[in-house]
């Protein structure tokens, strides 16, 4: 494991991302290089030939707040604990910093993270998301419509 971002096989983390994987099919190479260059970056590397095995970004602050996201191992890499063993790196790596909030979201590998000490959220009312594609206009506005009658 590394966070060593000179390490990282960016070619190959956008490759997996946005090839095989339901959150960030067909990003694009521009987006993930900025991505990776915002966050703070884990590796898993092979021990033989040091090729990367996994991949794990975390946006944070270093201080309050952590956002894991972009977590992936590799098709011949997985089923060995490694997805576990990286999460747990990234939580022990952050637990010197007192980040009292690590979040992340996913749809299928709650196993994974539940290994690595992560639960549900007792209230997901408590937290809201923000999907600039659905942003209404400003506050006060209505909403109108396409024939300018709204």
């Amino acid at each position: 494991m590394s966070t060593d971002p000179d390490r990282l096989d960016r070619a190959q983390i956008h490759r997996w991302l946005s090839t095989d994987t339901y959150w960030a099919l067909g990003r694009s190479r521009g987006k993930q290089d900025a991505a990776i260059d915002g966050s703070l970056n884990f590796g898993a590397y092979a021990k033989e030939g040091g090729a990367m095995a996994a991949y794990a970004r975390v946006v944070t602050d270093l201080a309050t707040f952590a956002w894991l996201c972009d977590v992936y191992v590799a098709p011949a890499a997985r089923g060995g604990g490694l997805g576990t063993a990286l999460v747990a790196a990234v939580r022990d790596h952050l637990a010197p910093y007192g980040v009292n909030r690590v979040a992340l979201a996913t749809r299928d590998a709650h196993g994974v993270y539940g290994k690595a000490g992560f639960t549900p959220l007792e209230d997901p009312r408590e937290w809201m998301t923000l999907d600039p594609r659905r942003r209404p206009g400003p506050a006060g506005a209505r909403d109108a419509r396409p024939d300018g009658t709204g």
